[in-house]
């Protein structure tokens, strides 16, 4: 009966540390570290959160609907292949080119030109952003 009663606690403390991972693996941010890293609660530039402290934030919130940062220089090739990303379509406007994905590692997405996108980068002259689903605020 002991032996029983030890083999549900282990049982117990297994799944709980495998929800705290998976959690924890949640609140992860999607982009390394940019220049700036903002996370949006909503779908307006008006509910956008500048933090250089993401993770943090996203382990405290549950009303994370997105996030975006900024590099330096041309990024795009390389988040491309990071991502594993399909261009569904581009735009540009003001000497910066939009490049609207869809990649299957990020699962959730938003309907746009009758395509599902889940990554947005814009490339300037001098910066890249990036953001997921799409870009809130500006670039």
């Amino acid at each position: 009966m002991h032996f029983a009663r030890l083999k549900i606690a282990g049982i117990l403390l297994a799944a709980a540390l495998a929800g705290g991972l998976l959690w924890t693996a949640q609140s992860s941010p999607v982009f390394e570290q940019g220049l700036s890293y903002e996370l949006y609660t909503g779908t307006s530039s008006a509910e956008i959160i500048q933090t250089s402290a993401p993770a943090l934030i996203k382990l405290l919130r549950t009303d994370i609907r997105g996030e975006s940062t900024r590099y330096a220089g041309d990024r795009r090739a390389e988040l491309l292949e990071k991502f594993s990303a399909k261009v569904c379509f581009t735009e540009e406007a003001a000497g910066v080119t939009n490049y609207y994905c869809y990649t299957p590692s990020l699962g959730h997405g938003m309907a746009l030109n009758g395509h599902i996108v889940n990554l947005h980068i814009a490339v300037g002259e001098e910066y890249t952003a990036v953001g997921t689903p799409v870009i809130f605020g500006g670039y």
